[in-house]
């Protein structure tokens, strides 16, 4: 009796194992299950909704940034085109507005006399003009023609003067200075380069320093071009 009732279970367990076993052999062999319909999913603001789908609807949309700097690009390449194409104009087609007329500025005139002198005109002065024999005052400034100085009848501080008085006649004065002096009125200032064959061809010629130092000075320079700077001041 006993192994009636061990064959009989023996039978159940091995009847429930071959069941499985098909059970098993039959899933594996049936094939799967179809996906879920795909669906679109409309952005939504509400609060409660999943973070995944929020991210995936943020990544459709482009950057702000992005498009501001594609908006930069094409306005810049449509300011290089439009350079481009004005640099191309003609400019002789273009329109020239009517200039003003210039007016011709203050040239100062120069002139040379048979003497060699030349002599520019720096102020006229007024009253009489000085003729050769005419007894006149004067001051003077004299420079080598680099500009350096040499002598003057005015002080450079203080201001006062020890002008020279001369007749234009004889040869007690330097024949470029007369002839510099000649024309001029009371008041008239005139600049004037003296070459050295008019200048100081003797010591004895006028004027000259009565100081030993700037008398020397000026010898020293006699064989050279002289600038003088005169001022008439009366015609005596």
């Amino acid at each position: 009796m006993h192994n009636c009732i061990f064959y009989r279970l023996d039978e159940k367990i091995c009847a429930s194992r071959s069941c499985s076993v098909r059970s098993i052999e039959l899933s594996m062999r049936s094939p799967p299950p179809p996906p879920p319909p795909h669906t679109h999913t409309i952005r939504s603001r509400c609060p409660s909704e999943p973070k995944k789908i929020r991210l995936a609807c943020r990544r459709r949309a482009p950057p702000l940034k992005a498009t501001c700097e594609i908006s930069r690009r094409r306005a810049v390449s449509g300011m290089v085109v439009l350079g481009a194409a004005a640099s191309c104009i003609d400019p002789l087609a273009l329109p020239v507005p009517a200039q003003a007329a210039m007016p011709e500025p203050d040239v100062i005139r120069y002139r040379k006399l048979d003497s060699g002198v030349i002599l520019e005109d720096v102020v006229e002065g007024e009253g009489p003009e000085a003729r050769e024999g005419d007894l006149v005052k004067f001051n003077y400034v004299c420079r080598r023609a680099n500009g350096y100085f040499v002598h003057s009848t005015v002080d450079q501080f203080s201001g006062e003067s020890k002008p020279v008085t001369l007749p234009l006649g004889g040869e007690e004065i330097i024949q470029g200075l007369k002839d510099v002096l000649i024309g001029m009125k009371a008041g008239g200032k005139r600049r004037a380069l003296i070459p050295p064959e008019v200048g100081y061809i003797s010591e004895t010629l006028k004027p000259i320093p009565e100081e030993f130092g700037p008398r020397r000075s000026l010898l020293s320079h006699a064989k050279e071009p002289l600038v003088f700077e005169v001022q008439l001041l009366k015609v005596l």
